[in-house]
């Protein structure tokens, strides 16, 4: 389902987060924390990008993932060029509170930008399957 602009009508869920968990997130010496990706009906881990407190913050309030890119040094949200939008569905940090996970919908093919559909598409075991 579309709306008028074409765009899909994804339902975003918000999640609003104690201040507790967000002070237990710990950022490296640049403000980043990495942030993993995984698709909510697959389970497959998609992508691993960098947060700020910032984009933590917009993913949160937006229900979608936002992200700190460390080459342009700006905020991006990712799909906001190429609609391969992620629409957060629950959020997680670990025991140590040094990484992020992130369970999605993803919209499009997929999450990486060389157009597969998780960026983990290539295995040191040449035997080992591939999607």
């Amino acid at each position: 389902m579309t709306d008028v602009t074409g765009v899909a009508n994804v339902p975003k869920a918000a999640i609003v987060a104690v201040p507790e968990a967000l002070a237990a997130v710990k950022y490296d010496a640049n403000g980043l924390v990495p942030a993993i990706v995984q698709d909510a009906s697959t389970k497959a881990v998609l992508m691993m990008a960098w947060m700020n407190a910032e984009t933590l913050a917009l993913t949160l309030a937006e229900g979608r993932t936002v992200f700190w890119s460390r080459s342009r040094q700006e905020v991006w949200r990712k799909g906001e060029t190429s609609g391969e939008r992620q629409w957060l569905r629950e959020a997680y940090y670990d025991c140590d509170g040094d990484t992020l996970l992130f369970v999605v919908d993803q919209d499009g093919d997929g999450a990486c930008h060389t157009g597969a559909y998780s960026c983990f598409f290539r295995s040191f075991d040449p035997s080992a399957s591939q999607r």
